[in-house]
């Protein structure tokens, strides 16, 4: 494990807090928007607020997303951005059907595991030119809108543009991240030009412009995918990975493809619950879900012991397959269909013992005949629904910008193992293991729900806690957010790193109550104070197709917006 914790005290840190408001859920720190039109949920309001406009401009889901998705590259850079990848689950109302986009790029075509036997790496660093992938997000922008769009792209990059060169105020929590990352971004010049103006990062409040990145997105709104891939935006990324230790070349920028996929689902206490396949690490959370349905979680409570402990154990399996049979499906024949079949959940729920923690978990056999990101999702009038995920992988990526483009380049390189017998092994223009994933919910052959949960190995974790808020323990969108979460911490990874000693820790916050802490460790559970922000960061968006409205719940451990019309 790489993250720091503080172990828990219970005669220090106080637990169970509420706070003081007239709902249901006490623990809600405000209520759900609702809205009848459109909306979108996200966690930077300037950009939230940019989406809606599009949308009562006559604008649809994919041109709000896009539009929340590029003011997000400016104003929560090391998050997001045009050097990164995206992937989306969208709901077309007209045929009534669900689309999957795997917009993840690929390693260049001249690296491959002799680059790092030379080198003597045991593993991809996370920091500098040996971690790139290609970026997919433009592509993916332009796969969404020629399918799916209704704006040109250059009305559909306006507010980015505009506020790339008049600037925006820092919130505090990104001034934070910022911050932290001074000393890495340092380290590359054309970063500390692009994001540490006077050579340190911008304050609470202090106004930040990006010209640079202003400059780049007018070249896509006016020229389009191709100038990114095989024009001047690619030519200059490749000149300075050439100049600085890099493999990219152009046939990499020019070969790059998105790929449309088949969500998948299993269905959950009659709800179905849609991810996409890997690449992705999205069908864990199905997992989970698959082995949860067989227990009794309402009758054991929300937040108690007994709930988190099956949670906690179920994550381990799920995890533990993550390790093992994630990866490219254009390499290797996975076997997704087994790992989410309910056959499977009940061989996996038979190793969890309901009184004890497991501090050894290997893979189970599924018999066959995978940091840093933002989350957006957008409802619009005619019901499309966008559920949408992008990310540089780690806190501003690779940390490297390549000239003047006015964004970093992903590190997303470093998930791939070094292993040559693992299926996630590192080979030429392939796709490394992902974190990011969207979910969305479906009930009666219409979408119920559209919502993610950014935040690395969290992702799936939290998509099944906010998942199980909602529907077997009955909270609004907005509560089952707001909940708090655990997060388990020290399963083996898809890039060949063992099972942390003793099962790992589960990291828990302030919220949870002292009961459902002295629980946990009577069960062998290593509890310690989760960090700031390591608990994910959820947005959604419910349809409530009685009353014809729209309920939206955003994250308050982020600087979350929920805005509809």
């Amino acid at each position: 494990m790489s993250e720091e914790f503080t172990p828990i005290d219970l005669d220090a840190h106080v637990y169970g807090g509420e706070y003081d408001r007239p709902a249901r859920n006490l623990h809600q720190s405000r209520s759900a928007v609702i809205s009848k039109n459109g909306m979108v949920a996200t966690s930077q309001p300037l950009a939230a607020q940019a989406g809606l406009d599009v949308l009562q401009a006559g604008g649809n889901a994919v041109d709000a997303a896009i539009t929340v998705n590029a003011m997000l590259g400016l104003v929560e850079p090391m998050s997001c951005g045009i050097g990164g990848d995206l992937f989306v689950i969208y709901w077309d109302a007209k045929s009534e059907k669900l689309y999957g986009l795997n917009a993840s790029g690929r390693s260049p075509y001249a690296i491959n595991l002799n680059v790092f036997r030379e080198k003597k790496l045991k593993q991809i660093p996370i920091d500098g030119p040996l971690g790139w992938s290609v970026p997919g997000c433009v592509d993916g922008w332009f796969e969404l809108h020629e399918r799916f769009g209704r704006m040109p792209m250059g009305k559909i990059l306006d507010a980015p543009i505009h506020y790339s060169e008049e600037g925006f105020p820092v919130s505090e929590i990104i001034a934070n991240s910022w911050n932290g990352a001074t000393k890495s971004l340092k380290k590359w010049p054309d970063s500390a030009d692009t994001y540490l103006p006077d050579g340190k990062a911008p304050a609470v409040g202090e106004v930040f412009k990006n010209p640079r990145l202003a400059a780049s997105y007018r070249a896509i709104a006016s020229e389009g995918r191709d100038v990114f891939y095989k024009g001047s935006i690619a030519k200059r990324i490749v000149a300075f990975s050439e100049a600085n230790g890099g493999y990219f070349g152009l046939k990499d920028f020019a070969d790059h493809t998105s790929t449309w996929v088949e969500p998948v689902s299993t269905n959950y206490r009659g709800y179905d619950v849609w991810e996409l396949p890997p690449n992705g690490q999205g069908i864990a959370a199905l997992e989970m879900l698959n082995i949860l349905e067989g227990y009794d979680v309402k009758a054991m409570g929300q937040g108690s012991a007994e709930y988190l402990h099956l949670f906690v154990e179920a994550k381990k399996l799920a995890f533990a397959d993550r390790a093992t049979f994630y990866a490219d499906p254009d390499f290797n024949q996975l076997p997704v269909a087994e790992l989410i079949s309910k056959k499977y959940a009940e061989q996996q729920r038979k190793r969890i013992d309901v009184d004890q923690a497991a501090t050894d978990v290997p893979p189970g056999d599924p018999k066959l005949v995978n940091g840093d990101t933002v989350y957006i999702t957008v409802v619009d009038e005619d019901r499309n629904c966008c559920s949408f995920i992008q990310s540089n992988y780690h806190g501003f990526g690779s940390k490297v910008t390549p000239g003047d483009v006015g964004f970093v380049l992903q590190n997303r390189g470093a998930l791939f193992a070094l292993d040559e017998v693992h299926l996630n092994r590192l080979e030429p223009h392939k796709r490394p293991f992902h974190t990011i994933i969207p979910a969305m919910v479906t009930k009666d052959n219409q979408p119920w729900f559209c919502f993610g949960v950014m935040g690395g190995d969290m992702q799936p974790q939290g998509h099944v806690q906010v998942l199980v808020n909602l529907i077997d323990f009955g909270m609004d969108v907005q509560a089952a957010g707001d909940a708090a979460r655990v997060r388990h911490v020290g399963s083996q990874t898809p890039t060949g790193i063992p099972m942390a000693k003793g099962g790992g820790v589960v990291a828990v916050e302030s919220g949870l109550s002292i009961e459902a802490v002295r629980g946990l460790q009577d069960r062998g559970h290593r509890l310690v104070i989760g960090s700031g922000g390591s608990f994910g960061g959820y947005q959604g968006i419910l349809i409530d197709w009685k009353n014809g409205v729209l309920h939206g719940g955003s994250e308050p451990r982020k600087d979350g917006a929920a805005v509809g019309y």
